[in-house]
């Protein structure tokens, strides 16, 4: 009776924490680098819905622009694609490349709020 008690917690034990991890992870974004053929560094990895709602970032464009003809379209938003679709790997006229792009998105709005991570090991995890 003791033995299957405690076999029973266990299960419960090891399904509990499994639930956790696998939903905790449901919020966590990877900053794709697959495009890249020698990424030198790790992807970035941050929980999206709790950064956004740290930093007051309530709206998608803030961070998922649309360009046309070189001019920001204020309420559109590109969340649906990929980086990469608009940017290439190398910059291209006003474009930046798609490495620049990430940085220039992400790190200068982090250097421009004082707030948030600049150094390539703490956006870059091993």
């Amino acid at each position: 009776m003791k033995k299957s008690i405690g076999s029973i917690l266990i299960l419960c034990t090891i399904f509990l924490f499994g639930w956790v991890s696998v939903h905790s992870q449901e919020e966590m974004e990877v900053v794709d680098n697959s495009v890249f053929d020698q990424p030198r560094r790790t992807s970035s990895l941050f929980m999206h819905d709790d950064h956004n709602e740290s930093a007051g970032i309530e709206e998608c464009h803030v961070c998922h622009h649309v360009y046309e003809d070189g001019e920001l379209l204020e309420d559109e938003s590109s969340e649906d694609s990929s980086c990469s679709e608009c940017h290439e790997i190398d910059a291209s006229g006003d474009m930046p490349g798609l490495m620049m792009a990430y940085h220039l998105n992400c790190k200068g709005c982090h250097l421009k709020e004082k707030k948030g991570p600049v150094l390539c090991g703490e956006c870059h995890h091993k």
